[in-house]
């Protein structure tokens, strides 16, 4: 007899809870990061249930991977859409994992908000400041940002063509430069 293995969010919470004896938070939990782990970029994309955020979100995959100069790659990466310089290119990897690629952006639909998270603005003071500048230009939103995340709670205000832009001021190069330069630090 041969086994078959479904890849739905209730498989993986089936799994789960055979090691943990009984379905707790912790093994849902754990199911839904295999979940998204196991996803495609798309299938990530097609699994957001409301079609307004669905939209912006694959404008946005769009818009990122239209302007990503070459060498990044995008990936399933801590459960979002990650775009990441590939072992190929920088062989060391992450110091955190060296397992993993050197992760530069990553993007996803949370709960009340669409993210982009942007590992060249925390590294960089240079765009970061260029960022803040821009931003008021390109959005009627207050800019709602942590140190490498970018927050936009209205679709509508996602300034798509500053994002363009964004994604094309940094090559793989210049990423492993400022990555290695502040690992140092």
């Amino acid at each position: 007899m041969a086994l078959r293995i479904h890849t739905t969010k209730e498989s993986y919470l089936f799994l789960a809870s055979l090691f943990c004896g009984r379905r707790t938070i912790l093994s849902y939990l754990c199911a839904n990061i295999l979940y998204q782990q196991m996803m495609s970029p798309s299938e990530y994309i097609q699994n957001i249930a409301e079609p307004d955020r669905r939209a912006a979100m694959e404008q946005l995959r769009e818009t990122i991977l239209e302007n990503i100069p070459d060498g990044f790659e995008e990936t399933m990466s801590y459960g979002m859409i990650g775009y990441v310089v590939p072992h190929r290119l920088y062989p060391s990897g992450y110091h955190c994992d060296t397992k993993l690629p050197l992760p530069f952006v990553s993007i996803a639909a949370q709960k009340s908000a669409i993210t982009l998270y942007h590992m060249g603005i925390y590294a960089m003071p240079e765009l970061l400041d260029w960022f803040v500048t821009a931003f008021p230009q390109h959005s009627k939103s207050k800019l709602d940002m942590g140190k490498s995340c970018i927050r936009f709670k209205k679709i509508t205000d996602i300034p798509y063509a500053l994002l363009a832009q964004l994604m094309q001021k940094v090559t793989v190069e210049d990423w492993v430069m400022a990555y290695e330069t502040n690992l140092k630090r």
